[in-house]
């Protein structure tokens, strides 16, 4: 939907305007000096978990990553607030700022105000103002034939949140999906400038292939990707046999279509959480061949094929 109504749009014009929305990237870039850049985004959803102050702290982390996405450095932040006023306490609002503004401060930007306004369903987001110097950019479009790819983050949030909502998650299942979720790019964002990444995007709602998708439309280039090596929540795949799937993961696999060749027998329920939406994932990062060997590798960058993205 959001494409559709994107491709009537006229993209903006202007020398400094570096990042804008043609090629789906996580972030705008505007140049205001030769030695820096503002790196702009905002994004909110409606809870995904049931502790206020954990839904905050998610909220913040998904919101940060796009900037880290970019390689930029979060500075600023906004929240942007839907509250059902007199149907919720103002004490779940007072939590859900509270954990935000402990994940904006662990980031090193500052909280510097926002906006409110009444709303019949609970939604909670930030925007995110970082700088970047425009050298050390890195965007979904310059993944190169011979490029490494690794992924930062397990996959299958989308599927255990799912279960969460349905009762079917232990509390020690919970606790740790909260943690993964709020856990900050940061420092995954920061080794892939290290190592001088040549691409690199979040997985957030349009689930891992979407977002690889992105990358490979964007620089022109086939994903390969070994299923085999994805890293994934145990338990996400194991509600994935039992059913748990999202509306979102559909519309993902939907999305991608025949851009997508699989090559030999894949599990139906890894492809389910390969498409499965994810929120405040890890990052998917094209590197040169020298990337760390802690680093888990999950395929490689080739030269444009017919299809865009290859599973094995």
């Amino acid at each position: 939907m959001l494409a559709e109504a994107l491709s009537n749009l006229t993209q903006s014009s202007h020398p400094d305007l570096l990042v804008g929305f043609n090629k789906a990237d996580d972030a705008g870039v505007f140049r205001i000096s030769e030695n820096q850049a503002l790196v702009q985004t905002l994004d909110f959803f409606t809870p995904i978990v049931d502790d206020p102050f954990w839904f905050g702290k998610i909220a913040a982390a998904n919101a940060l990553s796009d900037v880290y996405a970019m390689g930029g450095r979060p500075v600023t932040a906004l929240s942007i607030v839907c509250f059902p006023e007199g149907d919720m306490e103002p004490k779940i609002l007072a939590q859900i700022l509270a954990g935000a503004e402990e994940t904006i401060n662990e980031s090193g930007a500052v909280l510097v105000g926002g906006h409110s306004v009444k709303d019949k369903e609970l939604k909670y987001g930030l925007s995110i103002t970082g700088l970047i110097d425009p050298k050390n950019l890195i965007t979904n479009a310059g993944a190169k034939a011979g490029d490494v790819l690794y992924l930062t983050k397990p996959l299958g949030t989308g599927i255990v949140s799912t279960a969460i909502k349905r009762d079917a998650c232990p509390e020690e299942l919970i606790v740790r999906i909260m943690q993964q979720m709020a856990t900050l790019n940061k420092d995954a964002a920061e080794e892939a400038v290290k190592i001088g990444a040549h691409a690199m995007t979040d997985v957030t709602g349009f689930g891992f292939l979407g977002h690889a998708l992105e990358m490979a439309k964007a620089s022109n280039v086939t994903l390969e990707i070994d299923a085999s090596a994805i890293p994934i929540i145990p338990e996400a795949l194991e509600f994935a046999k039992a059913g748990y799937l999202t509306g979102g993961a559909k519309d993902n696999q939907k999305h991608v279509g025949a851009a997508l060749e699989i090559v030999g027998n894949t599990d139906e329920n890894i492809l389910h959480i390969l498409f499965d939406p994810q929120t405040s994932g890890g990052l998917l990062v094209a590197t040169p061949d020298n990337a760390p060997s802690d680093m888990a590798v999950i395929g490689r960058v080739t030269k444009a094929s017919d299809e865009s993205l290859k599973i094995t």
